[in-house]
């Protein structure tokens, strides 16, 4: 294997990595939304565990695909359909997230908030693996 290709299996993989950590970050920029309104919500407005984390985690996805299109991923092409596919993608970690809260709170009776801490990182684990493949793919 020459040098050249070395270095270049070696930028990829940082590439790959650099990618990773902005969406993790750009991601717990918008999950802080997400979990700052469910607290909020939950606390002092005497919402339900369910309304909270639907308006809550519809606020934290925009961020989150803003953000991401914008500054991590680069792209500018197709933003209509790449908002598409990632709206259906945050509605499936919606559904997983309201599956998870209904058993861990209303079946186990867990406390709400440290609920929300295992909801939120199985979802990240989700959605992040589809955003991935589907919504942020290049285009050729």
């Amino acid at each position: 294997m020459t040098r050249r290709c070395k270095f270049a299996i070696v930028k990829n993989f940082l590439l790959q990595k650099k990618q990773f950590l902005l969406y993790c970050l750009i991601g717990g920029s918008g999950t802080a939304v997400t979990c700052l309104l469910y607290a909020l919500l939950v606390q002092y407005a005497g919402q339900t565990v369910q309304v909270a984390n639907a308006i809550g985690y519809s606020a934290g996805t925009l961020l989150s695909f803003v953000l991401n299109a914008w500054f991590n991923f680069r792209v500018s092409d197709r933003i209509a359909q790449r908002l598409a596919v990632f709206l259906g993608i945050a509605f499936l970690g919606w559904l997983a997230s309201a599956g998870l809260l209904h058993v861990l709170v209303g079946q186990w009776h867990w406390n709400a908030l440290y609920a929300y801490v295992v909801v939120i990182l199985a979802v990240l684990l989700l959605q992040y693996n589809l955003n991935r493949l589907f919504s942020f793919r290049k285009t050729t």
